[in-house]
């Protein structure tokens, strides 16, 4: 099992997509639970994203959320690629990928420290 906080959403289309996944997985019988969280980023080259955790199978989560993008029609972040590097730093750090269909359109990294309960935060983005 895996999880992940650095997966979003379009904004204003959070709860259609999360409730979608839920119900696909269900109907499929694969183990995956997507939550919103009431968080949402902005970047400056993608737009507004509202984040939403997941619990399950990674392979299911990115497959599942590629094809929400394609049956609403709005970018997601496919988050959870981690950095390479196995160093131990004060803060935390999760790479994304921002999609469109089966299309990436771009890359964000995340941060966030690793004392405390602080969200995600963008550090930078680039666009494909």
């Amino acid at each position: 099992m895996g999880d992940s906080e650095t997966f979003g959403v379009e904004k204003d289309h959070g709860e259609e997509v999360v409730s979608w996944l839920n119900e696909q997985a269900k109907a499929q019988s694969k183990k995956l639970e997507a939550r919103l969280y009431g968080y949402t980023v902005t970047t400056e080259n993608f737009g507004d994203f509202e984040m939403f955790s997941w619990i399950g199978d990674v392979q299911n989560a990115r497959k599942m959320i590629i094809k929400a993008s394609k049956r609403f029609k709005v970018k997601v972040i496919e988050g959870g690629y981690k950095p390479k590097e196995k160093m131990i730093k004060m803060k935390k750090f999760d790479f994304a990928k921002v999609k469109k269909g089966d299309k990436t359109i771009g890359q964000i990294q995340f941060v966030a420290s690793r004392f405390g309960n602080k969200n995600w935060e963008i550090q930078d983005e680039e666009r494909h």
